[in-house]
């Protein structure tokens, strides 16, 4: 070592280069730093951005609050049920100082349905439905408050006159299942088991609800696809709100040194923040909205605001994947972005979006479905491949939205001056415009594949009764009421207001007298009482005088031919009535014998027919009565007024609406699950496109404040921005379109049926082209205003 070098002093070390964790994290905070400390115009993006986050993650939150909903609801539903003792033991509850006789009296007004029960305690201490406080005493009622409004509203005096209980108290939430249910507790001293009363020793139902069939399961799965992948694209498209400013904002921290990769991660960062924020006002969204959930009804459905508690794991999952989609949406987003520090390079010379890598996302996910989706009557349904190649499906059409609508818009030319603005702006930057419309595409298209879907199925779930609307639009059956009633409450129908024909019978059984042995079964057949009038909606007879009596036989059945012939013998007597109470009667040798037919509610009648001179109806013992009734629709409250004579007759009576379908309920539920969810979506909808709007709008306040200080006609400028919206919305619901039906071709092949009509998406693309028509004219109020002189003032 040289003198020289021994007085030098020796070389500082070099610091540590930092580590690349260190340095992503650097660089993100340096973003959220940008973006909490930006200014005015940085906060506005950054709102923005939080809004259209937080009403997805709010609707999300929503989403993974329906299985405690749902819980809490069954839950509450099995509590105020009979118990099971009671309810499905061989023997009747044993009458004890708790036991309580009740009868169901529920009944329907205006198309809603009113439960109700009559109840008469047999001892001091009755047990109490869920909610009930005090058992209710003769002549007065306990009710929902739901049912307590609609007693008070104006204009339901023939719902007070059917329910004419004093109001005692209120059920509690406990006995209810919503918040809008309507329901009542009534007491009674006259209730007894003769009259329709039955037992129970209390309350308390713990059986598991009927599993739901394959078929169903995968509309379920469908349902939560078609209802979740639009909001994960909003939220996705949320955050790329501001990118234009964002862009030369980077552009001048490349110009200071700043490499590409840090750019990224700041514009990461930015976007994590914006995120981070959309989930608290989702947070605030959510916990605000929740407390008006008793106050909203929703294709009759409503909820306690404690039921909307999100699922702990859900929410946890949410709280992670909406700023971790947030960063690698915008780290995808960069890589089409040349930032250099005199600029930005977004086209140059456009080499265009590639179609080779978009196309087979949709394509993989129809082959999922063919290969592994395939669903069997009876077999257990696997959900995972359903609701890949769903997911797959639709995210893939949102996918080939922007290729598609930038291949159409660059072959565009010429044209009014609105519509050059228009395309030459969708020329200069399509994505925004495909982004906004995208959530409207993957929600078509789920609907028209659902539809697809539910069309299929219809055959399945909704079953022909054979009823005839046309000869009768209402029937009333009622077994308690017996001798000289019958026949009265026939007349009080008769004399109701609207009432045009009454097909009014009453009916008892009749058997063939004689000694059997306990293995062998006593001939039986049904008498049926009415007049001449009645009996041949229920038969096929001609002649017919008061005293007259027939014998009617099932056409094409020999063997229930034989069967009462054996027990209606001409000039021989019968028993009718059952157990003590029976009565001998002699059918007449002059007996006609015809053939049955249909009645309106599509079942054929036969047996012993007489009319009301032949046998007197108020002698018969275990006499029921029947009636099927025409009435004129013109009538104001017919089906009311005839419900309130139901009411008095009987309050047990069972009064329904003749209908040719009858729908299965557990389809019926899916079908209104999927209304309410749909209409949440749709709300979803129409704020983020108009958010998305705005922020459109605000990015291009300078160059429209421009063109109107040029001499550009505000008319002209509107007219632009609704073509701008037009195009991509034409182009993004022909995509929802072909996709829609291609996917539910698809499942409907799966459940190994046939699809039923091919053209039932045009209301939904109607419903679609409406939302962005309604959102576009939303828009220019804001639109007028950034057109003003104003806004070329610059900081």
């Amino acid at each position: 070592m040289t003198l020289l070098e021994e007085k030098l002093p020796a070389a500082p070390p070099r610091p540590a280069s930092p580590s690349r964790g260190s340095v992503t994290l650097r660089d993100l905070g340096l973003g959220i730093r940008f973006a909490a400390a930006g200014g005015r115009e940085g906060w506005i993006r950054t709102l923005l951005t939080a809004v259209g986050v937080g009403l997805g993650v709010a609707l999300l939150l929503l989403a993974s609050s329906v299985p405690h909903l749902l819980d809490e609801r069954s839950a509450r539903e099995q509590a105020r049920s009979e118990s099971r003792a009671s309810a499905y033991s061989e023997t009747e509850a044993p009458k004890s100082d708790s036991s309580v006789l009740r009868i169901d009296t529920t009944t329907e007004y205006h198309d809603r349905t009113v439960a109700g029960y009559l109840m008469r305690a047999e001892g001091s201490t009755p047990v109490l439905p869920p909610g009930v406080e005090r058992f209710p005493a003769p002549d007065t009622m306990v009710v929902s408050p739901a049912l307590r409004e609609l007693l008070d509203e104006p204009g339901n005096e023939l719902l007070r006159e059917r329910l004419p209980y004093e109001i005692t108290g209120t059920i509690r939430d406990a006995g209810l299942s919503s918040p809008g249910e309507l329901l009542y507790y009534a007491g009674s001293d006259t209730l007894t088991p003769a009259n329709g009363g039955h037992r129970i020793g209390g309350y308390g139902d713990d059986r598991q609800g009927e599993p739901l069939p394959p078929l169903l399961i995968v509309l379920v799965i469908m349902v939560c696809v078609v209802l979740l992948a639009p909001v994960a694209i909003f939220i996705a498209t949320a955050v790329r709100f501001g990118g234009d400013r964002r862009d030369r904002r980077l552009a001048a921290l490349r110009l200071v040194g700043a490499d590409i990769r840090t750019t990224r991660r700041i514009a990461a960062g930015e976007a994590l923040f914006g995120a981070l924020l959309g989930l608290l006002f989702g947070l605030v969204f959510f916990l605000v909205g929740r407390q008006f959930a008793g106050a909203v009804e929703i294709w009759d459905v409503s909820a306690f605001p404690a039921d909307l508690s999100p699922d702990l794991r859900l929410a946890s999952l949410i709280a992670v994947a909406v700023p971790l989609t947030a960063v690698l949406v915008t780290l995808v987003a960069m890589r089409s972005v040349v930032i250099e520090p005199l600029g930005v390079v977004r086209r140059g010379r456009e080499r265009g979006r590639r179609l080779w890598w978009r196309l087979p996302v949709p394509l993989a996910g129809l082959v999922v479905l063919a290969l592994w989706g395939r669903v069997e009557e009876y077999a257990p349904v696997n959900p995972f491949p359903i609701t890949t190649g769903a997911v797959l499906v639709l995210f893939g059409l949102a996918l080939l939205l922007p290729w598609l609508v930038e291949a159409c818009v660059r072959r565009l030319r010429g044209g009014p001056v609105p519509w050059q603005l228009a395309t030459r702006r969708l020329q200069l930057s399509s994505g925004a415009a495909s982004r906004a419309v995208s959530g409207v595409t993957v929600a078509v298209a789920g609907a028209i594949a659902l539809q697809m879907l539910f069309a299929s199925m219809n055959a399945d779930f909704n079953r022909m009764t054979g009823a005839d609307p046309t000869r009768a639009q209402f029937a009333g059956y009622s077994e308690d009421v017996t001798g000289e009633a019958a026949t009265a409450a026939i007349e009080q129908f008769r004399a109701t207001k609207g009432v045009e024909v009454v097909i009014g019978s009453v009916a008892a059984y009749a058997s063939k007298p004689g000694d059997y042995a306990e293995d062998e079964v006593e001939p039986t057949t049904s008498l049926t009482i009415g007049t001449c009038e009645t009996l041949r909606e229920l038969a096929r007879i001609g002649a017919c005088e008061d005293g007259d009596t027939f014998v009617a036989h099932p056409p094409g059945d020999k063997d229930m031919t034989a069967w009462i012939d054996e027990t209606a013998r001409k000039g021989e007597e019968v028993e009718i009535g059952y157990g003590k109470k029976v009565m001998r009667w002699t059918l007449p040798a002059d007996a006609v014998t015809v053939q049955g037919r249909k009645d309106p509610m599509g079942e054929i009648h036969y047996g012993i027919m007489a009319t009301t001179g032949a046998i007197d109806a108020g002698k018969v013992p275990g006499a029921t009565i029947t009636t099927q009734i025409r009435v004129d629709r013109s009538v104001p409250d017919v089906a009311e007024h005839l419900r309130n004579t139901a009411a008095r007759i009987d309050p047990g009576m069972r009064f329904v609406t003749i209908e040719s379908v009858e729908r299965n309920r557990q389809y019926a539920s899916i079908q209104t699950g999927l209304q309410v969810g749909a209409s949440a979506v749709l709300l979803l909808i129409a704020l983020s496109m108009l958010v998305s709007q705005l922020e459109q709008l605000r990015e291009r306040r300078r160059l429209l404040s421009v063109l109107v200080a040029f001499g550009t006609r505000r008319s002209t400028l509107g007219w632009s921005v609704l073509w701008q919206t037009a195009v991509p919305v034409v182009l993004g619901l022909a995509v929802a379109v072909a996709g829609g039906l291609g996917l539910g071709a698809m499942l409907v092949h799966l459940i190994e049926k046939e699809v039923s009509d091919w053209w039932l998406f045009w209301p939904l693309a109607g419903v679609g082209g409406a939302l962005i028509l309604l959102v576009t004219l939303l828009s220019l109020p804001p639109l007028w205003r950034m057109m003003r002189p104003d806004g070329l003032r610059t900081e």
